[in-house]
C-alpha cells in the first residue's frame, strides 16, 4: 500500500499503476472537506466522472452521486453448481438457450415482469417516470461491460457467474441527482474542487429523496441478477439432468452505505469497490479469457473493509477497438478453450487485452481478501 500525505486527508492505494487521471480525481476526493479519515484506492483503479472507479471515500453528512455512479447497483452473481462432468456441445447448447431466455443489449422482455418491488418504489419523480419500463426490463443483461458465463472452479466443479446492473435507473437517477447537487453546490457557494464531485447534504429533503431512488435501484438490480440466474440455471437444467445448485452470492459494487469506521458513523461510498468484511463472501472477476476469483473478506479497516470489484480496465471501449489485434484477441480465447462471441472489432471493447492483469490485482490485494476458489472461464456471452 502506497500512501500520499500531501492533501487534507490522506490517499492510500493498493497499486503501483495508477494512470494520472484517475490519481487527480483522488487528490481532489482528499480535498473534499466533508471526506472522512482517508480515501482509498483498490488496485483495479482507472478514471470515471469525478471519482476513480475502484474508489472508496467515507463522508460525514454528505453523500455525493458521482461517487456511487451511473451504474447503480451493478454487482456480480455467482453459483456454485455440482456439475463436474460436461463436454463442448452440450456447453454450446445451454448458451443458446440462455441466450433466448435472457434478453441481451437494448433487447427487454415482451410482457411485464412482475415483482412486488414495484408496488414499493418510493414516490420519487425519476423512479415513478421509469417504472413502467422498468417492468420490462427486469431480469435483462444490458451491454456494456456485463456478461454471463460459465466457468470452471479449481476443484473441479462448474460455476455460473453473470454481472449487470440497474438498467436505466442508475442512469437517470445518478444524472438527475448529479445536477440537483451541483446546483445546490453552486447557491450556497461549497468548497468542492470541480464541479464533478457537487454532493448533497444529509438531512436535507434532496438527500433523502437520492437515497431512497438509489436504494430502489440496488434492489432492482439484485431482484434483476436473481431473475437471469434462474433462467441461466434453468437452461443449465435442460442440458445438465440432474444438476444441482448451491445458494446465490449476489453483491453491489456500486452504491453508497451508512457504516461505522475509526469510531464514526460515516457514508462509505463504493464506486468499482465490493465490500469485504472479515468473512464475508464476494466475487472478483476478471476479463473475458482470465481467471475470476471467489474471495473471502479480511475487513481491512484501511481499505473501509472493500476490495477490487475486477481487473479494471487499462484503456478505454474505443482505444481498444482501435489498438488491440482481433486475431491475437480470438487466439486468446481460443487457446484458453472458450466458447465466445468475438467475430469485429467492435467486439474488442470488452477484450481481455483492454483490462488489467487480474492476478497483479489479487496480488496487490492479499492483506484486502483471501482467495477462496479459482475460475477459468468455459463460455462467455456479452452483447
Amino acid at each position: 500500500m502506497k500512501v500520499i500525505t500531501s492533501e487534507r486527508i490522506p490517499v492510500k492505494l493498493w497499486l503501483d499503476d495508477i494512470e494520472d487521471g484517475a490519481l487527480a480525481q483522488a487528490v481532489d476526493l482528499a480535498r473534499l472537506p466533508f471526506a472522512f479519515h482517508h480515501i482509498a484506492v483498490m488496485p483495479d483503479a482507472h478514471q470515471g466522472y469525478g471519482m476513480p472507479i475502484g474508489g472508496v471515500m467515507a463522508t460525514i453528512d454528505a453523500v455525493v452521486p458521482n461517487a456511487v455512479g451511473v451504474d447503480i447497483g451493478c454487482g456480480m452473481c455467482a453459483v456454485r453448481t455440482s456439475l463436474t462432468q460436461y463436454d463442448k456441445e452440450s456447453l454450446k447448447k445451454a448458451m443458446g438457450l440462455i441466450r433466448e431466455r435472457v434478453p441481451l443489449g437494448f433487447n427487454h422482455h415482451k410482457e411485464k415482469q412482475p415483482w412486488s418491488g414495484f408496488d414499493k418504489a418510493p414516490n420519487v419523480e425519476v423512479i415513478q417516470r421509469q417504472l413502467q419500463a422498468a417492468q420490462y426490463q427486469l431480469g435483462t443483461l444490458g451491454g456494456g461491460n456485463h456478461f454471463i458465463e460459465v466457468q470452471l472452479a479449481d476443484d473441479g466443479h462448474v460455476w455460473l457467474m453473470l454481472h449487470s446492473g440497474s438498467r436505466n435507473f442508475g442512469l437517470k437517477i445518478a444524472n438527475e441527482y448529479h445536477e440537483k447537487a451541483k446546483v445546490m453546490c453552486e447557491r450556497w457557494h461549497s468548497d468542492v474542487p470541480n464541479t464533478d464531485l457537487s454532493f448533497l447534504p444529509l438531512g436535507e429533503s434532496v438527500a433523502d429523496e437520492y437515497l431512497a431512488a438509489m436504494n430502489f435501484a440496488l434492489s432492482f438490480a439484485m431482484e434483476s441478477r436473481l431473475r437471469m440466474m434462474a433462467e441461466i440455471s434453468r437452461s443449465m437444467v435442460d442440458v445438465f439432468p440432474g444438476i444441482e445448485f448451491e445458494p446465490v452470492i449476489n453483491v453491489h459494487h456500486n452504491y453508497a452505505r451508512m457504516e461505522n469506521h475509526f469510531g464514526r458513523n460515516v457514508m462509505v461510498h463504493r464506486k468499482g469497490a465490493t465490500s469485504a468484511r472479515e468473512g464475508e463472501v464476494g466475487i472478483i472477476p476478471g476479463s473475458q479469457g482470465t481467471r475470476s476469483y471467489i474471495v473471502r473478506g479480511l475487513g481491512n479497516p484501511e481499505s473501509f473493509q472493500s476490495c477490487s470489484h475486477g481487473a479494471g480496465r487499462r484503456m478505454g471501449r474505443k482505444q481498444a477497438c482501435r489498438e488491440l489485434s482481433l486475431i491475437a484477441e480470438i487466439k486468446r480465447l481460443d487457446d484458453a478453450g472458450v466458447i465466445h462471441g468475438i467475430r469485429s472489432e467492435k467486439d474488442l471493447d470488452e477484450a481481455a487485452g483492454a483490462y488489467k492483469d487480474i492476478d497483479v490485482v489479487m496480488a496487490n490485494q492479499s492483506d484486502l481478501v483471501e482467495i477462496v476458489t479459482k475460475l477459468r472461464p468455459l463460455a462467455v456471452i456479452k452483447t
